[in-house]
């Protein structure tokens, strides 16, 4: 399954454009199966032959961040495993769709 159907990149509203909502919209969730790290995308815009993601990493930190769509198809986890797109992730808002951080 190809990370960034033509369907999603039509989508995602251009980078910033949730940027005042404090619940974004969650429209696509990536993962590494042999870690903990997953990529919740709220926004996304092309950048010249290449495509930039904007959203939420989970694993060892917590944060905001853009990512390539290049180097998500060339991220591998620690025993190799490329990432995959979530085919059953429903869209939603953010505090619906990614798990409160374990404290």
């Amino acid at each position: 399954m190809p990370l960034l159907t033509d369907q999603l990149r039509d989508e995602l509203p251009p980078i910033f454009a949730q940027e005042a909502d404090d619940d974004p919209i969650v429209y696509a969730r990536f993962f590494l199966p042999d870690s903990a790290w997953e990529f919740y995308a709220t926004e996304g815009e092309p950048e010249g032959t290449d495509f930039r993601l904007a959203g939420y990493v989970t694993g060892e930190v917590q944060a905001w961040r853009q990512v390539l769509a290049s180097e998500l198809e060339a991220m591998r986890g620690p025993e190799g495993g490329a990432v995959e797109r979530d085919p059953a992730f429903q869209l939603g808002r953010f505090t619906d769709v990614v798990p409160a951080p374990e404290l």
